[in-house]
């Protein structure tokens, strides 16, 4: 296993450098590859980054835990990814690139705006900065449950090899290096979660029903122990695509608008590949671990026990590197959306406007290092959920970013303070539901319903409202309107 996973971390850190000879002079290259991926680079990064160490952890321990209920959130999460391709990956693609080349989405909504007062790019850069970290923290706690459970090392000890290696090749090679990883561990975890539940499937003695009826009833339920507004809430994860700025970055970086359509079946084939295997791993597993009386101390390393147990050394190395992959390619596209943000956002608007391109990227490589300290700070709690810290950050992107992006490509009405109040209201609504001391029949409001559905209607709502009730956007921003909707 050792000399599988030394391998990968020796490809990772040689794409890294090659990247960074590539495309790392100028500040558009280092943090957007310079709008030159090719559709395949694009979508398996674009899904590589979003499937983190949940989908080879979270998902399957959820399944392992509830059954067929957990399945719900997987269904949600193909319909979201998607309606995300056909509604806003071609338009984006295209608005950034006429709106003053914007390469970050506060530039963007910035720019899509005339905002001369840089309000909504600091507000957007906050939200990006806040629950990205959080979100980063995610994928360190899977690399630190990652290193303890499968080589005997201190689950600190795993935090710190898991972000260094990410924040070396992020660090030099920047978008290109990112993307170019991605599409390597996307991969390799195309292939695991092929493997893994097959094999499982293969070995189980007794019919997968009546095994999994054994370990737990309700395993077999579609609505388990909770609810229609339970299946509601756990959908509604694919809400949260539109707003998340690692993936739709991506987006953003595809070469043509014309290479979208083949992104799009590259990714969902892709998508819909993994989300199966992931929810045979969890299932599979529960049956294979109860029929070999196999005790599960933690439901989210059943991916680790099911490749140890089940194959050759190297092989199972291999498919410790599909872990690792998963939770570093997630690990470095937030990174550096952060790094962008620290950098265009904050440094070159408020501090140094004349920067040249050789400093700005001197700084996003410090960005990436801090942003990096600060998640392995947060992964200090090792009893933090994955999923937990994971559906968290994504609902409040979602909630925040979603209708914005989706309502500023479409609606040629809506206005700066439109954008402002959707963007806080969606943002503080989900920290209002997850944090709020508040309780409706003893259980707290997150636990009733997702954060992101409240999140996102409220901001929504926002948009129309304000923006209705306000001043019509200026003819500038109307023509650029109109500029993208002929060029699609």
């Amino acid at each position: 296993m050792i000399i599988s996973l030394a391998a990968y971390f020796i490809v990772m850190l040689g794409i890294g450098l090659y990247a960074y000879k590539q495309s790392t002079s100028d500040v558009s290259g280092y943090m957007l590859g310079g709008r030159s991926l090719s559709p395949s680079v694009a979508a398996l990064s674009a899904g590589a980054s979003d499937m983190s160490g949940w989908i080879l952890m979270g998902l399957p321990g959820a399944m392992f835990v509830t059954g067929f209920s957990s399945t719900w959130i997987a269904i949600g999460l193909v319909l979201g990814a998607w309606l995300n391709y056909l509604l806003v990956a071609p338009r984006l693609r295209v608005y950034t690139e006429k709106a003053n080349d914007s390469i970050t989405i506060p530039d963007y909504f910035s720019n899509r705006f005339t905002d001369k007062s840089n309000l909504l790019r600091v507000v957007s850069a906050v939200v990006i900065i806040v629950f990205f970290t959080l979100y980063t923290s995610s994928g360190v706690v899977a690399g630190g449950k990652l290193f303890e459970s499968s080589f005997g090392l201190s689950y600190e000890m795993g935090l710190y090899i898991t972000t260094g290696v990410v924040v070396l090749y992020t660090l030099f090679g920047g978008f290109l290096a990112v993307s170019l990883t991605d599409f390597v561990q996307g991969c390799i975890m195309f292939v695991a979660l092929i493997l893994v539940p097959t094999v499982a499937y293969s070995l189980l003695e007794q019919p997968l029903e009546s095994t999994l009826n054994s370990v737990n009833p309700q395993m077999l339920n579609w609505i388990g122990a909770g609810s229609a507004l339970g299946i509601i809430s756990a959908m509604a994860w694919g809400l949260g695509y539109f707003g998340q700025p690692h993936i739709i970055v991506r987006f953003m970086s595809v070469r043509s608008v014309k290479d979208m359509p083949t992104a799009r079946r590259i990714g969902m084939t892709w998508m819909i590949t993994a989300a199966i295997g992931a929810v045979g791993t969890g299932l599979f597993g529960a049956a294979y671990t109860y029929e070999n009386n196999i005790v599960v101390e933690d439901p989210e390393t059943i991916f680790l026990i099911l490749s140890e147990l089940l194959f050759h050394p190297l092989i199972a190395g291999f498919l410790l590197a599909a872990i690792l992959a998963a939770i570093m390619s997630t690990i470095s596209s937030q990174l550096l959306v952060s790094s962008s943000s620290l950098t265009e956002d904050f440094y070159k608007t408020f501090l140094r406007k004349e920067a040249s391109d050789t400093e700005l990227v001197t700084v996003g490589r410090i960005s990436v290092a801090a942003v990096a300290m600060c998640a392995i700070y947060l992964a200090y709690d090792r009893d933090s959920s994955i999923l937990d810290l994971v559906s968290n950050a994504w609902a409040g992107f979602g909630a925040a970013f979603g209708p914005l992006v989706l309502f500023s490509l479409y609606w040629k009405r809506m206005n700066f303070a439109g954008a402002l109040a959707g963007m806080v209201v969606g943002a503080v609504t989900v920290l209002i539901w997850i944090y709020a001391p508040i309780t409706v029949g003893g259980e707290k409001l997150s636990s009733i319903v997702y954060e992101i559905i409240p999140g996102f209607i409220l901001s929504s709502i926002a948009i129309v409202a304000v923006s209705l009730t306000t001043p019509a956007p200026s003819n500038e921003i109307t023509d650029l309107f109109d500029e993208v909707e002929k060029s699609l």
